[in-house]
């Protein structure tokens, strides 16, 4: 006799219906802890802009909660500075970041270069050089180029590549580091 639930179910096929739910979600999660790799029950972002000369030091993120005043305030921080055009920073660009900073265990703040681009400023980076890409996720919220005095580019690189996350671009010609939540690539020397 098959022992069934009360909505005529039998456990067996109740623990299939679990099983398939967690392999169709399997992906999302990996990516998920991907992610959280190194980023910790606090997180923290500290960063300085050498354009606007502000700078940025801020836990944005407790016991699974992102603090949304703070994240007002990255997303200010990381604006389009030439244009002063804000948009809402994509949460997973910061954890990335945060995460990345971590493995790296430096107390130096990230030099932003570029955050947010309006599609104007992208436009006119894009007329100067082949290296900026027409949809850059930079348009979306979702890419920060960023830079430390005490990491080479490849030592940021393996560790935001170690998040596996996201978009990780190395640039040492121009000594920086391309970091984005877009689909999971490396590329550059």
């Amino acid at each position: 006799m098959a022992d069934t639930t009360k909505f005529g179910m039998t456990r067996r096929g109740l623990m299939g219906a679990f099983a398939s739910t967690l392999l169709i979600a399997a992906p999302t999660y990996s990516n998920a802890f991907g992610l959280l790799r190194g980023a910790g029950d606090i997180r923290r972002v500290r960063m300085y802009s050498g354009r606007t000369g502000e700078s940025l030091d801020t836990i944005y993120w407790i016991e699974g909660e992102y603090i949304p005043e703070v994240m007002k305030e990255i997303n200010h921080f990381m604006r389009d500075w030439r244009s002063d055009a804000t948009v809402k920073m994509d949460a997973r660009t910061v954890d990335i970041m945060a995460a990345a900073h971590r493995l790296m265990d430096v107390s130096e703040p990230y030099m932003l270069l570029s955050g947010y681009r309006s599609p104007q400023t992208n436009a006119m980076l894009r007329s100067k050089s082949k290296a900026v890409a027409k949809n850059s996720l930079h348009m979306k919220g979702q890419a920060a180029d960023l830079r430390l005095k005490s990491r080479s580019v490849g030592q940021m690189a393996k560790a935001a590549a170690a998040c596996a996350s996201g978009g990780v671009g190395k640039y040492s010609r121009s000594d920086f580091v391309h970091m984005d939540c877009g689909p999971v690539r490396v590329w550059g020397g």
